[in-house]
């Protein structure tokens, strides 16, 4: 039998701050099937959270973490997995969130600079992730049009300078005209991420 050692962890972070949205089906679907499959599934909604989300002083003046970050802190430090859920609003994430990472994505904890260096060493390294997120326009539109800017700020300017590597991603879109079928495919096909814990 395999013990809880050896179980893959799972941190799901989902970004929206409305609980009624498809983003939170999504987020349900992949945590029911990797939690079938074996995988230990902690969840963090960040609506949910009692914290500052502006960085009042930039990085210039450290802010005492509040309760709920340091939780949270600790979540994504014990994670070999994270899976980040979230809609795109004028090309980024909803406020939120973008105030959960400024808070909590900070120097000493997820990276840190070396002495008299541009580099840096990254405290995350060995995670994973996966980005889940949905869109009002075609995916391809998103990427050609746009360039991704959500997904390139998430993955390469956030997850992967920290040293989360890889960062895999899925686009879920149009939401606004799916169906009621049309949706219940993108739940098929996250359900099978979460199976595979990818």
């Amino acid at each position: 039998m395999e013990t809880l050692i050896n179980k893959k962890n799972i941190l799901i972070i989902n970004g929206h701050p409305n609980k009624d949205s498809f983003n939170y089906a999504l987020a349900n679907a992949y945590k029911e099937a990797a939690i079938k499959s074996g995988a230990l599934v902690t969840e963090i909604n960040i609506v949910d959270l009692n914290f500052n989300p502006n960085l009042q002083y930039g990085y210039s003046n450290r802010m005492e973490l509040e309760p709920d970050l340091l939780y949270s802190l600790g979540k994504i430090k014990q994670a070999d997995h994270l899976v980040w859920v979230h809609p795109v609003w004028w090309g980024g994430y909803p406020a939120i969130m973008k105030g959960f990472i400024d808070r909590l994505f900070l120097p000493g904890l997820t990276y840190k600079y070396k002495e008299n260096s541009l580099w840096w060493d990254k405290l995350l390294t060995g995670k994973t992730a996966r980005i889940i997120t949905t869109i009002d326009q075609p995916a391809w539109y998103y990427r050609w049009i746009y360039g991704n800017p959500s997904i390139n700020q998430l993955k390469k300017s956030t997850l992967e300078f920290c040293g989360i590597k890889p960062v895999k991603v899925i686009t879920i879109g149009i939401i606004k005209t799916a169906s009621p079928i049309k949706r219940s495919s993108w739940l098929n096909k996250v359900n099978k991420l979460g199976h595979k814990h990818i």
